[in-house]
């Protein structure tokens, strides 16, 4: 993604000499409607290879076998529309990688780099709530009681309206935010709600809202019931993403606020090591602490190869340091 029209051929060209071998087409909003459609059919039919563009491609666009990109100037793009390129990709069964370019001789303002910043770190599914949220803190949330306040509440939703406005009242009382803070769990594991399971769109967005949601075990339960319920068997793709969302909650256990999988390696992000030290008590494999807030987990190579595997060796650790916990407090 190249949003400047006086230069996108050039890009073109520049990519076309770094990778030769590869079919460069390049399209943007000022071009004749029969042409830009050309361009994207060359695209989409696999007779390019790499389609340079502007944010036209922001919205509408569904190209299965794309599953990279690549956002020039970054720091010049909203958080909205940041959220809205990087889902372009990986819009198949393929794993997608968005990367996002900034000048070097230039560093980001303070904003920029907050919103670079949040689109790094709300990746997983179901991110769109919490980066309308981090977009609201990093632009300012306005008056949204008053007459200063443009817009109206069909404008952001019902659900959302409350959200903000619950927030905002506590925020004036000096109220703790009760809402958990993000834990983001990144192990290359295929879970989602498939369409031949769950046809309508609408349907499987409820269905990632209400399990990103889940604060509890009972939560998870209820969701897991209403699955059953409404569509039947629950398929292996869906039951990890449960799986995946009881993880975190029992994550939040140990003040856990990453883990990801770095082969050989899972990397778990701490708030303080000793928390979660019950976590590591009879792990698989060796364990080596970075840092205060960093611990490498080294299982056996095997235990990576199958993702079930995978989600049952970090299930059975969480509950194995929930015991730990509970021993701890009987002895105290």
């Amino acid at each position: 993604m190249h949003n400047f029209v006086n230069s996108i051929a050039t890009m073109a060209d520049t990519i076309a000499s770094i990778v030769p071998e590869a079919r460069v087409v390049y399209g943007h909003g000022r071009m004749k409607d029969l042409e830009l459609e050309e361009v994207m059919r060359k695209f989409v039919r696999r007779e390019a290879d790499v389609l340079v563009a502007t944010t036209i491609i922001e919205s509408g666009i569904d190209i299965p076998t794309a599953n990279t990109i690549f956002i020039n100037r970054a720091d010049r793009i909203g958080l909205a529309d940041l959220h809205q390129l990087r889902g372009r990709v990986g819009r198949s069964d393929h794993r997608a990688f968005c990367y996002l370019l900034i000048p070097p001789d230039r560093p980001p303002t303070v904003k920029a780099t907050k919103r670079l910043k949040t689109i790094e770190e709300f990746s997983e599914l179901g991110a769109g709530f919490r980066i309308a949220m981090r977009d609201l803190e990093i632009r300012g949330a306005g008056n949204i009681l008053g007459g200063e306040q443009s817009g109206h509440i069909a404008a952001v939703g019902y659900d959302m309206y409350c959200r903000l406005l619950e927030r905002a009242v506590r925020k004036m009382k000096k109220e703790p935010d009760p809402t958990p803070p993000p834990l983001h769990i990144d192990l290359d594991i295929d879970a989602h709600v498939p369409p031949t399971y769950v046809r309508a769109e609408r349907s499987r967005i409820e269905i990632y809202r209400r399990v990103v949601g889940c604060t509890t075990l009972p939560d998870l339960g209820q969701v897991e019931k209403d699955l059953l319920d409404a569509f039947g068997p629950i398929p292996k793709p869906v039951s990890r993403l449960l799986q995946l969302a009881e993880a975190r909650v029992l994550c939040r256990r140990f003040g856990i606020k990453s883990i990801s999988l770095h082969r050989p390696d899972i990397v778990f992000t701490v708030e303080q090591a000793v928390q979660a030290e019950p976590l590591f008590v009879d792990a698989p494999g060796t364990v080596r602490m970075v840092d205060g807030e960093t611990i490498h987990l080294r299982p056996p190579p095997h235990y990576l190869e199958d993702q079930d595997t995978l989600l049952a060796i970090l299930r059975r650790m969480l509950l194995r340091g929930i015991e730990q916990l509970g021993a701890q407090h009987d002895v105290a």
